[in-house]
């Protein structure tokens, strides 16, 4: 009786350690699939948010500034009298 428990014991303890082995070995695999990922995406030369945000308010102050120079073309058509159709 006493082998069979002791048998089980060590047998506990492989398996044990098997998980522990496997869950490592797929942490490894996780940290080295991330890392991939980043290179990948890194290299297909994407825009960061902070870049796109930064273009994104130029572009909305240049049609600010557009408007208003329009707006002032036209004040100063209208008061020299040639004023567009």
């Amino acid at each position: 009786m006493q082998s069979e428990n002791r048998l089980f014991d060590d047998f506990v303890k492989l398996m044990n350690g098997a998980a522990g082995t496997l869950a490592g070995v797929g942490r490894e695999a996780e940290s080295a699939f991330k890392e991939r990922t980043r290179e990948w995406i890194a290299g297909m030369d994407f825009v960061s948010r902070e870049e796109f945000e930064a273009v994104k308010a130029m572009a909305a102050a240049a049609r600010d500034e557009a408007e208003e120079l329009k707006a002032r073309i036209a004040a100063l058509e209208a008061a020299a009298g040639t004023a567009k159709a």
